[in-house]
C-alpha cells in the first residue's frame, strides 16, 4: 500500500469516527448542515486521493481557506437563484475553522453535459480572496479574481495569471477534475444553514477568522479532512 493510500484509508478511519459522533450528537435540524459537511469532505478525500490528477499539494499549503460546493445538479440551475450548496473552512491560529456554509449561483458553472452532477472546490489564496469570502456576498471575477486552478503535477507549469489569483477554481464531473473559470459566479452565506449550526446572527467572518465559535462536532468532518492533508496554521 503506497503512501497516498495510507493517507486516505487514515482519513477515511478518523471521519468514521467523527461520522458516528455526528449521527448520536447531530439534532433533527442539523441533519441537512451534517450531511453537507461530510459529503464535502468525502469530495476533498476523493480528489487526494488522485495526486496527478487532484488538488497540487503546493497550491493546499499555501491556501487560506478552501470551500466546496459538492454535488450541484443541473436541475437547480435557474438563473439568478441558488444553484448549489456548501461550505468552507479557513486557516487560523490553532488549525482549519469551523466550517462556514454558503450557497452558489449565477454565472457559468459550466455543467457538463450528460453529469448527473458536478462538484466544485475554490481555493483562496491570498486575503484579498479571503475579504471576499467573509463579505455577505461577492462575484467572482467582479469582486475577486478567479482563474483556472493548475491541476496535479501542471502547477510548475502554470502561468503567473493563475498563481497571482485570489481565487483557484476547480469542477469535478464524470470522474472528471479539471480547472475551471467561475467568473460570474456569485457565493453568499447561507443563512438558515448558519442559524441552524451556530445560532441567531452568527456571520461567516466570526466562523471563518475572528474564531469566536467552535463547531459542533456533528459538523467537523470537512475541516478535520482538511487539516488531514494541510496543517500549517495562519500566523498571528
Amino acid at each position: 500500500m503506497n503512501r497516498s493510500m495510507i493517507r486516505i484509508v487514515i482519513a477515511l478511519c478518523a471521519l468514521l469516527v467523527i461520522g458516528t459522533v455526528a449521527r448520536a450528537q447531530a439534532k433533527k435540524n442539523l441533519k441537512d448542515e451534517v450531511q453537507q459537511s461530510e459529503k464535502a469532505a468525502q469530495v476533498f478525500l476523493e480528489i487526494m486521493d488522485a495526486p496527478d490528477k487532484g488538488l497540487p499539494e503546493e497550491l493546499l499549503a499555501n491556501a487560506e481557506c478552501v470551500a466546496v460546493f459538492p454535488s450541484v445538479f443541473k436541475a437547480e440551475f435557474i438563473p439568478g437563484g441558488s444553484v448549489g450548496r456548501g461550505l468552507a473552512s479557513c486557516r487560523t491560529t490553532t488549525g482549519w475553522s469551523a466550517p462556514a456554509y454558503f450557497t452558489l449561483s449565477g454565472g457559468n458553472l459550466g455543467l457538463q453535459t450528460g453529469a448527473q452532477s458536478t462538484d466544485f472546490v475554490m481555493l483562496f489564496m491570498n486575503n484579498a480572496g479571503l475579504n471576499g469570502l467573509l463579505s455577505d456576498g461577492f462575484t467572482l471575477g467582479a469582486d475577486a479574481s478567479v482563474a483556472a486552478g493548475p491541476v496535479g503535477r501542471q502547477v510548475g507549469a502554470a502561468t503567473d495569471l493563475k498563481l497571482m489569483a485570489q481565487i483557484l477554481s476547480y469542477s469535478r464531473s464524470k470522474g472528471l477534475f479539471a480547472g475551471i473559470d467561475l467568473k460570474g459566479v456569485v457565493i453568499k452565506p447561507d443563512k438558515d444553514d448558519m442559524r441552524n449550526v451556530y445560532g441567531e446572527g452568527i456571520t461567516a467572518k466570526e466562523v471563518l477568522k475572528e474564531n469566536k465559535v467552535a463547531a459542533p462536532v456533528s459538523v467537523r468532518a470537512f475541516p478535520v479532512a482538511l487539516d488531514l492533508f494541510s496543517s500549517r496554521v495562519a500566523e498571528n
